[in-house]
Order: C-alpha cells, then structure tokens, then sequence
C-alpha cells in the first residue's frame, strides 16, 4: 500500500476500522525484546540469529529486539484473520491506537545482516584477543563474512 493511498486515522469515519485498510501488517512478524549486547559472544548470538534469514534486530527507544518475519498462518486474501473468533489472546487485546499501520519504522539502531551486527561490534568493543588458554573457546574475529 503506497502512503498516497494510505487512509489517514484522522479521516476514518464513524464506525470504520483501520484495519480495513491495512496489509496484517501486525500479523506479519513478531519481536520480543532481548538483552543488549555487551560482548563478543552476545555479538555472536545475534549474529547466529540474523544467519537465520528472515530475521532482523532493532533498537527502539534503548529497548534491543529479536523481529522474526512470519506470516500467520491464518492471514486470508482480503488480509482478514481466518480464525477471528478463536484468536490467540495477545490478538484479541492488540489495539491499533498504537500499531504500525502508518509507522515508518524508523528504529534507533537496525540490523538486517549478520554482517552489520558484526561490523557493530567491530566498532563498539575492544579488538578479540586470543591466548594460548583460550583458543578453543574465543570467538574469532572475521575479516570478511
């Protein structure tokens, strides 16, 4: 749905429902929040994530997420729920005062690839050292993925 035909929430009429005019943009991906990252192993945990393909990491107002893009199972054509009246309830209380209908997604941080969560943490933490004690269990520091 391209923004020059994205109905306002301003202009919605009595009675009319955002969703109406929406893709199931909320039935598309689900994202939970997630430690931040302080080392070089939590780099590599988000990295195995992000091998994951359809997966990103974000950061939004301090707060980091693992987002899994998904379709539900039960989007229909008309991008209706195909069990409305036996939804799980995390659906059921889900409101669109807040949801990304016109969201942007803008984010603090965005990770699309592992590749750029390891260039983060190339920037942000010390460089790897590996000894002789540790060589079986230190990370290695990848010059290109």
């Amino acid at each position: 749905m391209s923004s020059s035909t994205l109905v306002r929430r301003a202009d919605l009429k009595a009675g009319e429902v955002l969703c109406d005019h929406c893709t199931a943009r909320c039935c598309r991906y689900f994202a939970f929040p997630i430690d931040e990252p302080h080392s070089w192993q939590d780099f590599d945990y988000l990295r195995w994530f992000l091998l994951h393909g359809r997966a990103s990491v974000f950061v939004d107002e301090g707060t980091w997420y693992l987002m899994v893009f998904a379709d539900c199972k039960h989007i229909q054509e008309d991008f209706r729920c195909g069990i409305y009246q036996d939804r799980p309830m995390i659906c059921r209380t889900y409101t669109t005062d807040n949801c990304e209908y016109d969201n942007d997604a803008c984010y603090d941080k965005l990770f699309e690839s592992p590749e750029q969560i390891w260039e983060y943490a190339q920037a942000l933490l010390p460089p790897l050292r590996q000894t002789s004690a540790d060589r079986g269990t230190a990370l290695p520091v990848l010059a290109s993925l």
